[in-house]
């Protein structure tokens, strides 16, 4: 210490090393914070994209088992529709997620409205084509790695270890049930 050096200007200079490190702990617990929200937020898309992807599926097997084929469009899950010649109206209550040109629907619907992809926030996914060339299935368009990768329903089984959510493959495919004669005790 210099002589005739004030006691407090040497204190000032530890406050604000003090404070320094402070700030800057402060801003790693924020960027871990952040992470958390970031992973959780990741999560609960997730679980909604596996909801969503079951509703695909299962309205698929709906309409299947109602017309005996696969839908040509996502469109047609909603339903046998009446067309407006005129093209629909831009201020219609049918919302963004209603088939273009749709006024009002008839008959049976698989599908009460086309859900987004909650990993890409569109409506519009990527299908996966019958042999016939219709529609069986359903997966996101997203490239993203996908935090799950075991713990799978039944169904979705396949799912694990998929590198991204385009390996989430949402497919309706009729159960074969495989017949066989029934014999008097042998195999």
């Amino acid at each position: 210490m210099r002589r005739g050096e004030p006691r407090a200007s040497r204190e000032r200079g530890f406050t604000y090393l003090g404070l320094l490190v402070l700030v800057t702990l402060i801003g790693l617990m924020l960027a871990a914070a952040g992470e958390v929200e970031r992973t959780a937020l990741q999560r609960e898309r997730e679980q909604e994209l596996l909801w969503v992807g079951h509703e695909y599926r299962a309205a698929i097997g709906r309409y299947v088992a109602h017309t005996h084929r696969y839908p040509a469009t996502l469109a047609d899950l909603l339903g046998a529709t009446r067309a407006d010649p005129g093209g629909a109206d831009p201020g219609d209550s049918a919302g963004p997620t209603a088939a273009p040109g749709v006024i009002g629907t008839l008959g049976f619907r698989a599908l009460r409205r086309l859900y987004r992809d909650p990993m890409t926030n569109s409506v519009e996914w990527v299908t996966i084509p019958s042999p016939d060339g219709r529609i069986m299935g359903v997966v996101s368009a997203s490239t993203q790695a996908p935090l799950k990768r075991t713990g799978f329903d039944d169904d979705d089984v396949a799912f694990a270890g998929a590198d991204s959510y385009a390996g989430w493959q949402f497919v309706y495919q009729p159960a074969l049930t495989r017949w066989r004669p029934l014999t008097n005790g042998a195999n």
